[in-house]
Parts: C-alpha cells; sequence; structure tokens
C-alpha cells in the first residue's frame, strides 16, 4: 500500500519521537534524580527537574507539536490555508520535531555528564534549523501561524510573497553563518544575532514594501 504525503511525513514523525522515548528509557536507570532542564545564557543550568520530567520535555513536547499540526488545517480560515503549501507545511513540523529530538538527547548528555557546553550545542543546531527553514520560506503561502506574519504581509498577498522570498535568501545565509561562526568558536552571541538577522530583517522589509505599494495605490486587500 502506498503512503500518502502526510503518512509518510506524519510517520516519520512518530518514529523520531519513539527514538527519543527509547533513548530516555535507555539513560533512565544512570540518570540522577533531579536533572537540569533549563540553561542560561552562559550555557550553565540554572533549573532541574526530576528524570521523569524529561518524558514530559522530550517525546511529551514532540507529541504535542505534532497534535498541533494537524490541527492546523482545520483551524485556519478560508484564504489563509495551509493546505496551499502542504508540502513545506510537513518540511517544516518535520525540521521542528529534529530539533526537539536534538534538544532532548543534549539535555540526556548533559544529565548524564557527557557534555558541559550545552549552550554552544544549542546555539549551533538553532543556526542550523533557522537555515533549514529558509530553504523553503519562499514556499510558505499566506497563513496566521508560519512565517513572516506582520501586518503588512497578512494584508497584502505580493508583500507576503515577496518578503517571504527575502526571508528564505537571508535566514539561509544567516544559518549558515551563525553555524560557521559556532564551529569556529567564536562568541556565542556573535553567532545569535548572525542568525536572527536572518527572519527578522524581513519584517521591517514588509513595512517598506507595503508603504510602497500604498504610494503607488497598488495594494491588494483581498
Amino acid at each position: 500500500m502506498k503512503l500518502t504525503l502526510n503518512q509518510r511525513y506524519f510517520l516519520g514523525a512518530a518514529a523520531v519521537i519513539l527514538a527519543c522515548l527509547a533513548g530516555i528509557l535507555v539513560a533512565y536507570p544512570k540518570l540522577p534524580p533531579m536533572v537540569p532542564i533549563h540553561w542560561n545564557a552562559h550555557g550553565q543550568p540554572d533549573d532541574w527537574g526530576p528524570k521523569w520530567s524529561l518524558f514530559l520535555w522530550g517525546p511529551g513536547m514532540m507529541v504535542g507539536l505534532v497534535a498541533l499540526f494537524a490541527a492546523l488545517p482545520w483551524l485556519s480560515p478560508r484564504k489563509f490555508d495551509v493546505n496551499t503549501f502542504r508540502p513545506t507545511y510537513l518540511y517544516i513540523m518535520i525540521a521542528l520535531i529534529a530539533m526537539l529530538a536534538y534538544l532532548n538527547l543534549l539535555t540526556l548528555m548533559a544529565a548524564l555528564g557527557v557534555m558541559t557546553d550545552i549552550g554552544r550545542a544549542v546555539v549551533g543546531g538553532v543556526c542550523l534549523l533557522i537555515a533549514l527553514l529558509g530553504n523553503v520560506f519562499g514556499k510558505v503561502r499566506r497563513n496566521f501561524y508560519i512565517g513572516i506574519r506582520t501586518p503588512w504581509t497578512i494584508a497584502d498577498e505580493r508583500v507576503w510573497n515577496k518578503t517571504h522570498r527575502l526571508a528564505g535568501k537571508l535566514s539561509f545565509a544567516c544559518g549558515l553563518i551563525g553555524l560557521i561562526l559556532v564551529l569556529a568558536h567564536a562568541p556565542v552571541w556573535v553567532a545569535i544575532i548572525a542568525a536572527v538577522a536572518g527572519p527578522i530583517v524581513p519584517a521591517f522589509y514588509s513595512l517598506f514594501y507595503y508603504k510602497q505599494l500604498e504610494h503607488r495605490g497598488e495594494l491588494n486587500h483581498g
């Protein structure tokens, strides 16, 4: 039986979740009673929780994210339906699930004392995620949940499309630059600034382009 696009992506997400669950179960007997669950800007743990909470922060959050992505097509209003870019939508879901799985792995390694510089590892993962999302930003169509959702992109489809084409190029480039900086052991804050510039700059551009269209009387609010 040939699987549909939806089935392939959701089964892939389920496989990642099960792999994370299995990893926690294998490591569970070796974990201390309290494990780090949050780190400060210097990469030092500043909050702990019982080791069973790893099931909530790992597989639990991933199940919740998959459920949300399953529900959003039904919740979307007409003309803003995420089904208009279904393959990209599902790609974004898998990218976010993979990121949560990566964070789950880092948390386990920190709890077992295998990794100490978790802050740099997290920033590197976020930079890679931004690059991966940037690779498909140009295919995201107007909706209320995913993308550069400013008042000006929501108001006009041309502003949305042009903003996201720019966001795609910048996010991909800035995410890769941030990742290279992390691997080169540059200060973490430098990598963060480089990475977040990709999604932030297009948000300001959307206002600029909207005002251009408004000045020329070319806005389409449909």
